[in-house]
């Protein structure tokens, strides 16, 4: 809605101009013509502020997100008598969308493409933590010291006994960690030199129907591996997806290439294309990149998926930015999003019939070497990075602007592909917003930075300001791809107004996807964190 609202005061005033001029060329004949022009100029003006005020209290009405409503408008879209060019290796006939807000952060430590030798990683865990919608306290299945495969399973949810959650590799169980209130943080695995895998019974497509394949997939341990929205919970054993959505790009500061990690598991993907296929009553949907570099062609060539283009800056790859553009949420549906090894993980349980979370890890940043290891699902961070010297910096699982903080003990987390390494931010400066000082990342034009776009930043945790009124801006609308006013949604979130919530389209958001505007917020509001409170108050009211 917001492209709407934008292209409505320019075409008025066009219309209204166009108007002054053609009548104020009368004004040698008849000097009456111009006051008359004046009043006609404010009355088109007053009709057009009436007409917009009507088509916005329409759109709100009509409930659900705006994205939905921004079809049944009194006015049509700039943006839908004009058509973005692709890039050449882009079929004309395909659903291609240029988005022209967000802001890429260049940063300096991008992985490159090679497969450093892996570290001697002995200890890997499966924190509960991660997986949205589960007891805090799950019932265990192992105990210290038992011995497990890898797809062995650790545990389950009081809630749902059937859906299992599995070890990623074969070993001791040594640790059960507990948190505040006795709540298990981590189930921690000394792993074996040479993993063994618990043998998978077979499944038969033609043979078996959608519920025996549910079942499948849970007693195998790739069900948590599926994340639902909204809420981004583990979906429950009777949940069917409107659709199914894969980005196979990231835009995110350093993300790994897809590209690169696809090499040598087309067929596994392939294969777990078809098995998703399975579990939903919509489509599979791909998100590939229209941003210059050609996507992989087992992403082009994908069986089994509708192909969406995507050209922007971050958050383009986003999988929820492109969700909004290509089906959006809707009250009451619900729509499935996985990641692309773990679509490779589904090929590896269905072709050879085993628990494989073998992945590619970009380690990027402030590193020797930046480049990607080869390792399991929830590697020990410090013994990633044993090679190098830690000292005064971050670690981060995930990117630099949704990512989580680890420190040298902890693992990564469950769905992340990247370990990125910063300096800490804990020196000050004097006056630093007075005062000319070094380049940073920005995307205030205060720093020239604009004027340099291939500039890259070496970055730091410090964030130049400290946490004050909430004052409204339109930063968050230049940095958001998406019809929603998300500064206005904070607020109703911060208010509790359920109604306000859903009209602006809460049920469309995951924290990556506010993430770039909480970084630019001149208030350093911890949006991801509010946004999150705000999703599971909508849970708690059904």
């Amino acid at each position: 809605m917001r492209n709407i609202i934008r292209s409505k005061p320019v075409l008025t005033l066009f219309f209204s101009f166009f108007i002054l001029n053609v009548l104020s060329a009368q004004t040698e004949n008849s000097s009456s013509v111009l006051p008359l022009a004046i009043i006609l100029i404010i009355g088109i003006l007053i009709l057009a502020v009436v007409f917009l005020v009507a088509d916005n209290f329409m759109q709100t009405s009509l409930g659900g997100s705006y994205a939905s409503s921004s079809r049944d408008s009194f006015f049509p879209s700039l943006t839908k008598w004009t058509k973005p060019k692709p890039p050449p290796y882009v079929d004309k006939e395909a659903h291609f969308v240029e988005l022209k807000d967000g802001f890429d952060i260049l940063l300096v430590g991008q992985a490159e493409e090679v497969l450093l030798e892996s570290p001697r990683v002995t200890r890997f865990a499966v924190q509960p933590k991660n997986f949205r919608g589960i007891a805090p306290i799950p019932k265990m299945e192992v105990e210290i010291g038992g011995e497990v495969k890898a797809g062995d399973a650790l545990f389950h949810d009081k809630k749902a006994e059937a859906i299992k959650y599995v070890a990623p590799v074969s070993g001791e169980v040594v640790a059960i960690n507990r948190g505040a209130k006795r709540a298990i943080t981590e189930v921690v695995i000394l792993a074996d030199k040479e993993i063994k895998f618990r043998e998978l019974p077979g499944f038969d497509f033609n043979q078996s129907d959608r519920p025996s394949f549910v079942q499948y997939l849970q007693s195998a341990g790739f069900w948590p591996m599926i994340k639902e929205r909204p809420f981004d919970v583990v979906p429950s054993s009777d949940s069917v997806p409107e659709n199914i959505f894969i980005s196979t790009f990231d835009t995110g500061p350093l993300a790994p290439n897809q590209n690169y990690i696809i090499e040598g598991n087309e067929a596994l993907f392939h294969k777990g294309l078809e098995g998703l296929t399975k579990l939903t009553s919509g489509q599979v949907h791909l998100g590939l990149s229209g941003n210059g570099e050609q996507p992989h062609e087992a992403f082009v060539n994908a069986p089994y998926s509708q192909k969406h283009w995507f050209k922007g800056p971050h958050p383009a790859g986003n999988v929820g930015v492109q969700i909004h553009h290509i089906d959006s949420i809707g009250r009451g549906e619900k729509v499935w999003t996985l990641e692309v090894q773990d679509v490779i993980l589904l090929g590896q349980i269905l072709l050879n019939r085993k628990f494989d979370t073998s992945r590619k890890i970009a380690l990027t940043g402030s590193i020797s070497k930046p480049a990607y290891i080869q390792t399991f699902l929830g590697a020990n961070v410090g013994e990633l990075l044993k090679s190098e010297k830690l000292e005064n910096v971050r670690i981060v699982s995930g990117d630099v602007l949704s990512g989580k903080f680890k420190v040298g003990d902890s693992f990564l987390n469950n769905w992340d592909n990247q370990l990125t390494v910063i300096e800490e931010g804990n020196q000050y400066e004097l006056f630093g917003w007075l005062v000319p000082s070094s380049p940073r990342p920005s995307v205030s034009k205060t720093y020239p930075n604009f004027l340099f776009k291939d500039l890259k930043f070496a970055p730091n945790t410090n964030t130049h300001g400290e946490r004050r009124a909430f004052v409204v801006t339109d930063q968050y609308e230049k940095l958001l791809p998406m019809d929603i006013y998300p500064q206005h949604l904070m607020k109703a979130i911060i208010s509790n107004d359920f109604e306000q919530m859903e009209g602006l389209g809460i049920y469309e958001l995951s924290e990556e996807d506010v993430a770039l505007c909480e970084f630019a917020c001149t208030s350093k509001m911890p949006l991801q964190k509010i946004l999150r409170e705000g999703l599971e108050l909508m849970q708690e009211q059904g």
